[in-house]
């Protein structure tokens, strides 16, 4: 039979072919639950150390005798000092590695985590709160290079809404919890609470993640870590999804960090552990996280991030009710369409850079928290001048900057497949 009878090769001496085994992991494959599970837990003690004092404000003012826009610091100095930090440690990742990094990061914030209870005034707070900020600031760029690196890019989404599912139940739990602690034992009971949770997640994560196949260690040099930040910056849709995580995170910091004020005053009246237990409402920005991969699949990026920036805007509008059932479906969807954006703007960082990608996704991180700092900060000052209709309006201009900035994006890819299809 000859060779072309049966399909081989007619090339005397040539050697066979040699099939390409992709390593990445796949949902179903070995090692995928548990990386996924991991890096959830990772998600859960980052948010649930950041943000950690954030439901805890009321108190905090009342002990230190601070207005709302003083106390806001200690959210606005931990997220600043991520954003902050965010870029050196991508690139410490480059070179030692994502799952050190992240390790390492855990573990400082941890151990920072444990001595936050003990602040004496409000400016030891803040000082502690800014070092616990810049040592996870290890943990988000790092996790979404590991996943661009191990998992096959058809997975890539739903990975990292996955690891953004970590973080609402981090929020979430977080506030539940430290509501419900500070309302019978005090706020630095809380946080000492969170501080402990947050050193059980940090372990089982490190015995979970499974090592790296994929890393391939990269240059600390600064020459060449500046040729890396300059390309993503002017690469035009790198700039525009860091915008738009930057403005979803505006508005979510706003709206968190002042509704525990909103709630404490007529005609609503709550209790801490009331108050606390409204962030249940982070549930639903579980369920949008990692139901993102779906609704892109469905309507394209740019078309969920109108839907994510529709939902979020109508929430804001919503809150503005003086009931209080109207007020909580606000926070559902302003919660839902913050985490759907935000799952969207960053696996899209990470599928669009060519190389570089911690620090892609460093630079958008440093943007989406700088975001949450001047959220944070803005809305409490907007609160105290003009109440939470203040508050609501410095979200909605950040709602129509995501809009605007997508409605450019749309139009600028248009024009781009026209020069294209002229060209051909």
């Amino acid at each position: 039979m000859s060779p072309a009878s049966t399909g081989a090769s007619t090339i005397v001496g040539a050697a066979p072919a040699v099939p390409v085994v992709d390593s990445r992991m796949a949902p179903g494959g070995p090692g995928y639950r548990r990386m996924s599970f991991a890096l959830f837990l990772a998600g859960v003690a980052t948010f649930a150390l950041l943000y950690s004092t954030q439901a805890l404000l009321p108190l905090i003012s009342g002990e230190f005798g601070v207005a709302a826009s003083e106390a806001s610091w200690t959210v606005a100095a931990a997220t600043g000092g991520l954003a902050l930090f965010v870029l050196p440690m991508s690139a410490l990742s480059e070179r030692f590695g994502r799952r050190t990094v992240m390790t390492a990061s855990l573990a400082v914030a941890v151990t920072v985590g444990l001595l936050v209870p003990f602040a004496p005034n409000l400016t030891a707070l803040v000082v502690l709160r800014a070092v616990q900020g810049a040592a996870l600031a290890g943990l988000p760029a790092s996790a979404t290079a590991y996943l661009a690196e191990e998992v096959r890019p058809k997975a890539l989404i739903t990975a990292i809404g996955l690891f953004v599912a970590g973080n609402s139940v981090g929020g979430m739990s977080g506030r539940v919890i430290t509501g419900w602690v500070a309302q019978e034992w005090g706020w630095r009971v809380a946080v000492g609470v969170i501080g402990a949770i947050a050193v059980a997640c940090a372990v089982a994560f490190r015995l979970l993640l499974p090592a790296p196949r994929n890393f391939k260690p990269g240059s600390l040099r600064p020459r060449v870590l500046a040729r890396t930040v300059r390309d993503h910056l002017s690469n035009p849709l790198l700039c525009r999804l860091y915008a738009i995580g930057a403005l979803f995170m505006t508005v979510f910091g706003g709206v968190y960090t002042v509704i525990g004020y909103r709630l404490t005053e007529a005609p609503f009246g709550l209790p801490q552990g009331i108050i606390g237990s409204i962030f249940l409402v982070y549930l639903v920005g579980t369920v949008s996280a990692s139901t993102a991969g779906r609704l892109v699949g469905r309507l394209g990026r740019r078309g969920a991030l109108y839907a994510a920036g529709a939902t979020t805007a109508l929430g804001l509008l919503l809150s503005l009710a003086g009931s209080l059932p109207l007020v909580l479906l606000g926070l559902v969807l302003i919660t839902g369409g913050f985490f759907a954006g935000h799952a969207v703007a960053s696996s899209a960082v990470s599928k669009t850079a060519t190389h570089g990608r911690a620090q892609a996704s460093a630079l958008y991180q440093s943007a989406y928290y700088v975001g949450s700092s001047a959220g944070s900060t803005v809305g409490a000052i907007a609160f105290h001048a003009g109440g939470w209709a203040g508050t609501v309006g410095v979200g909605l201009l950040a709602v129509l900057g995501v809009v605007t900035i997508t409605v450019f994006g749309t139009r600028a890819a248009r024009l781009q497949r026209e020069r294209l299809a002229t060209a051909a």
